[in-house]
């Protein structure tokens, strides 16, 4: 039996509450029959016309805010692509043909943002319930005394707790989004590697998990050391935020200060591991580390309870680098050096590093995801290192992020 056609349109029509399309530059794009009902407007009135245009502000009342509250919500649905909702807004309307007077209305808006295909914003979505009645109505009978009294009472108490809600959102707004900015200028220090500017062949991508405060726990270096050789590596700390950021800072020093000291990637992976057991919030990293040594052309890797970088070739050839692995940093108590491998490659393969965030799916064995990478890897292993980075992003399905942190190192050898 075949699901019928739903007439999402005819739909869109009926709908009970009031609602307007608008394109991310705010014109009106299409309109319900309940909304032009709500507001008195026709659908010529509308479409093809700039919201704030059709609905100005009162010039009458010198404490109007409903522009700026509205084009406020706007700008947070186009910034961070989530629903934006308003507390109970006064938005007058003008009356149509009285030029220059205005009625008095209240509503609660709710904009949501709708994707297109490409993951950009396409529409707005914007839903409004009219509260003007519930607010301002008074029936015959209503005395200054008794139950009209107690109504009037409680609908100024609604109104002002709403309002006190929408100053405190916007000050936890505020507050999250310094939050966010002072971390993210403390991380990209934290994440300068002044040795990658040397190396054209090295594409690196670092993207915090969707949802997040776009701050987290992984890292990616690149050192160069003496004798025609350099070193990368990655790390995933647990957890995301400042703490996590905090703990891949130190860490991450930790690990570059120790590979100068010890090219052995074995031995500077021990030592890092020492420092981890040192505070709490660093157990469980996991970390990768390769020495590339191009005057011999051979690699030498380890890795601490990651997953295992990846050596491509031009041919489609893949090989994963997955035979010197020990537990995670900090786990075990005496292990002095760990284990270490060694292969070799040729002029024009490529090694890539990254952290489980590229890879791993909730429900999903991990192989699976190895799969996929090196499928990735093997079709499009002749590309240049940076738009190898995007298509592996692409082909895994995290080019706009992801549930967790990634942080990805292509080199091209």
């Amino acid at each position: 039996m075949s699901t019928p056609r739903v007439d999402y349109e005819a739909l869109f029509s009926v709908m009970p509450s009031p609602y307007l399309v608008l394109d991310p530059d705010l014109v009106v794009v299409e309109v319900n029959e309940m909304y032009l009902s709500v507001t008195g407007r026709a659908r010529h009135d509308l479409i093809g016309h700039h919201l704030f245009d059709v609905y100005p502000e009162n010039p009458d009342d010198p404490a109007a805010d409903g522009i700026r509250n509205l084009s406020a919500s706007f700008h947070r649905v186009l910034e961070t692509g989530q629903p934006d909702s308003l507390a109970v807004q006064r938005y007058d309307l003008a009356v149509p043909g009285r030029p220059g007077e205005f009625q008095e209305r209240w509503w609660s808006p709710v904009n949501t943002p709708v994707l297109g295909p490409d993951g950009e914003i396409a529409w707005i979505v914007h839903r409004v319930e009219d509260m003007t009645e519930f607010l301002l109505s008074r029936t015959a009978h209503d005395a200054p005394t008794g139950r009209g009294r107690t109504r009037a009472a409680a609908e100024a108490e609604l109104y002002a707790r709403a309002r006190e809600l929408q100053e405190t959102n916007e000050k936890l707004r505020a507050a999250h989004d310094w939050e966010r900015r002072t971390a993210l200028a403390l991380q990209e220090v934290m994440l300068h590697a002044p040795d990658l500017a040397s190396h054209r062949g090295i594409a690196v991508r670092y993207m915090p998990a969707t949802r997040s405060l776009n701050v987290c726990g992984d890292w990616y270096d690149v050192v160069d050391l003496a004798d025609d050789s350099f070193t990368v590596a990655v790390g995933d700390v647990v957890g995301h935020g400042l703490e996590a950021a905090a703990v891949m800072g130190m860490l991450r020093s930790a690990l570059s200060a120790a590979v100068r000291a010890i090219q052995e990637p074995g031995g500077a992976m021990d030592l890092l591991s020492r420092y981890a057991r040192t505070f709490e919030g660093a157990l469980a990293t996991t970390a990768a580390k390769a020495v590339v040594d191009t005057r011999e052309r051979r690699i030498t890797y380890t890795c601490a309870g990651h997953p295992p970088p990846v050596l491509g070739s031009p041919d489609g050839t893949v090989l994963l680098l997955d035979q010197a692995t020990d537990p995670p940093l900090g786990i075990l108590a005496e292990r002095t050096p760990r284990p270490q491998a060694t292969v070799d490659y040729l002029p024009g393969d490529t090694l890539v590093l990254y952290t489980d965030g590229l890879i791993e799916r909730r429900g999903e064995d991990i192989d699976a995801g190895l799969l996929r990478l090196t499928d990735a890897l093997a079709g499009h292993a002749q590309l240049d290192p940076e738009p190898l980075a995007d298509t592996l992003l692409t082909r895994l399905g995290v080019a706009d992020g992801g549930r967790d942190d990634i942080a990805l190192i292509v080199v091209r050898l």
